[in-house]
C-alpha cells in the first residue's frame, strides 16, 4: 500500500459564517492509497474547534508511514480497526484513510459501495443547501443564486428569528436550522415555537454540547425536532443522545469515518432516531463518500462542493437537491486533481 497526500485550501463563493466565526477558505487533506495500481481516495476537512489541523494530519500520517504502508489490506472494516489504534487521536486522518479504503474496495469488487451494500438509491433523501450568517440581503442573494428544495439557514445571532422570517417571505422552501450551541435554555424555549409557525422542519444543536440538563428539557418540551450536531461525535454519543434529542447528525470526519459512521446509523435506528449525515465542507471527495450512505438515512447535508468555488474532483452531481450518482466503482469519483 503507497500513501499520498496533498493539502488544499479550497476558497468559499462566499464568507461563510456560523455562530462561531467566519472563513473564507476550507483548508483540507486529501489522501491517496494506492493498492497494487488501485487508487482509492479520501478527505478531511479541518475545522478549528475541533483542534486537528491538516499540519497535524500530516505530521501523524508522516509518523506512521512505514507502519501504514507495510499492512496488508484485504477489507475495509478491518483497515479502519488499525487505524484506529494507530491513530487513537486523529479521528480526523482515520476518516481520510477509511475512506480510501473503501474506495479501493469498491473498486476492487468493482461496483459502488450503496450497491454492495444492498441499498436502494431512490431511498437517498435530498441534499439541503446551506445559508451563513450575513445580511440579510446577502442572505436573500445566496438563496436567489442557489434556487434549492431545502435550506439550512445558520442562526444563532441577535434578530435570528427576524431574519429567518424575513427569509420565508422569499421561498416556500423547506427550513432547517442550525444553532451551532449558539442559544441558551431560555432563548431556545422562545424562539423554537416562532420557528416552527415559520414552517422549520427541525433545529440542529439548540444548545452548547454539554449542557445535557438543558437538551432534556427541549426534548420534552420542544415543537419541532432537535438533532444532536456538537454533542454527537463519535459511537458512544448515541446512546448518550438518545432521549436528549429526536436525532443525531453523523459527519464522518468527526466519527473517524465511513466504518464507524455505518455502525452510528444502525444504533440510531434500533433507538428510532431520526439520522441525519453532515457536512464539514468537504470537496467532492468527501461528498462522495457522504452519498453512498444516503439511502440508509433521513435527512442529508452534503452541499460542501456547492459552497466551495473550486474543487478537488468530479464526482456525484445535483439535480435540485437529488443525488445523481456516477457509474464509476468505489466512491463513484471519476476523477481527482491530484
Amino acid at each position: 500500500m503507497k500513501v499520498n497526500y496533498k493539502i488544499f485550501n479550497l476558497p468559499f463563493k462566499h464568507p461563510f459564517t456560523i455562530s462561531k466565526g467566519t472563513k473564507t477558505h476550507q483548508p483540507t487533506f486529501v489522501v491517496e492509497l494506492d493498492y497494487f495500481g488501485i487508487k482509492g481516495y479520501g478527505e478531511a476537512p479541518a475545522i478549528s474547534y475541533y483542534n486537528i489541523p491538516v499540519d497535524k494530519m500530516q505530521s501523524d500520517l508522516e509518523s506512521k508511514r512505514p507502519m501504514l504502508e507495510k499492512f496488508a489490506f484485504s477489507d475495509p472494516e478491518r483497515y479502519w480497526h488499525y487505524l484506529h489504534h494507530l491513530f487513537p487521536d486523529n479521528s480526523f486522518l482515520v476518516c481520510a484513510l477509511d475512506m480510501a479504503g473503501w474506495d479501493i474496495y469498491g473498486k476492487m469488487k468493482k461496483k459502488q459501495l450503496h450497491s454492495l451494500w444492498n441499498l436502494n438509491l431512490d431511498a437517498a433523501p435530498l441534499t439541503d443547501f446551506t445559508i451563513g450568517i450575513d445580511s440579510i440581503e446577502n442572505m436573500v442573494q445566496k438563496m436567489n443564486e442557489q434556487p434549492w428544495p431545502i435550506y439550512k439557514i445558520k442562526v444563532g445571532f441577535e434578530n435570528d428569528i427576524d431574519t429567518v422570517a424575513l427569509l420565508r417571505k422569499e421561498t416556500n422552501a423547506i427550513f432547517r436550522v442550525d444553532a451551532n450551541a449558539a442559544w441558551d435554555l431560555e432563548a431556545a424555549l422562545h424562539k423554537i415555537p416562532l420557528l416552527k409557525d415559520l414552517g422549520v422542519e427541525f433545529i440542529e444543536q439548540p444548545l452548547a454540547k454539554d449542557n445535557w440538563d438543558g437538551m432534556k428539557v427541549l426534548f420534552e418540551n420542544s415543537t419541532l425536532p432537535i438533532l444532536a450536531d456538537e454533542a454527537c461525535v463519535k459511537e458512544s454519543d448515541i446512546e448518550k443522545c438518545h432521549q436528549h434529542f429526536h436525532g443525531v447528525n453523523i459527519k464522518l470526519t468527526k466519527c473517524s469515518g465511513m466504518t464507524p459512521a455505518r455502525r452510528m446509523i444502525e444504533k440510531a435506528k434500533s433507538l428510532n432516531m431520526k439520522i441525519m449525515i453532515g457536512c464539514m465542507n468537504e470537496s467532492s471527495i468527501g461528498s462522495a463518500a457522504i452519498a453512498q450512505l444516503a439511502p440508509m438515512i433521513d435527512y442529508v447535508d452534503m452541499d460542501g462542493p456547492m459552497l466551495l468555488s473550486e474543487d478537488i474532483a468530479i464526482a456525484n452531481r445535483f439535480d435540485f437537491g437529488k443525488i445523481i450518482y456516477n457509474e464509476f466503482h468505489g466512491l463513484g469519483i471519476e476523477s481527482v486533481s491530484f
